[in-house]
């Protein structure tokens, strides 16, 4: 059974940088893509960053050269490494891994960005 868990978030001023860790269960993490995804309050859930288990990545326009996605297969971990962050960037974000078993969810990290 695969499981993930989320950590790194909190409260970050305008500008400021934070990085975002998921660490998973079972033997299937480096074999799958991972993403991030976030939601705010009110909203859908949106993709932020998805990375293959080759390391090919893909990102929402709104966090382009400003977010970066990296796995650690070793350490079955997935990072979402997030600079020059805005309010708008306020979330709760969730780490994903989609298997052809399923798709699996971490049960997510709040993120604020705020003065």
């Amino acid at each position: 059974q695969v499981q993930l868990v989320e950590s790194g978030g909190g409260l970050v001023q305008p500008g400021g940088s934070l990085r975002l860790s998921c660490a998973g269960s079972g033997s299937i993490f480096s074999i799958y893509p991972m993403g991030w995804y976030r939601q705010a309050p009110g909203k859908q859930r949106d993709m932020v960053a998805r990375i293959t288990s080759g390391g090919s990545t893909n990102y929402a326009d709104s966090v382009k050269g400003r977010f970066t996605i990296s796995r650690e297969n070793a350490k079955n971990t997935v990072y979402l490494h997030m600079n020059s962050l805005k309010p708008e960037d306020t979330a709760v974000y969730y780490c994903n891994l989609q298997a052809t078993t399923g798709s699996y969810w971490g049960r997510g990290t709040q993120v604020t960005v705020s003065s």
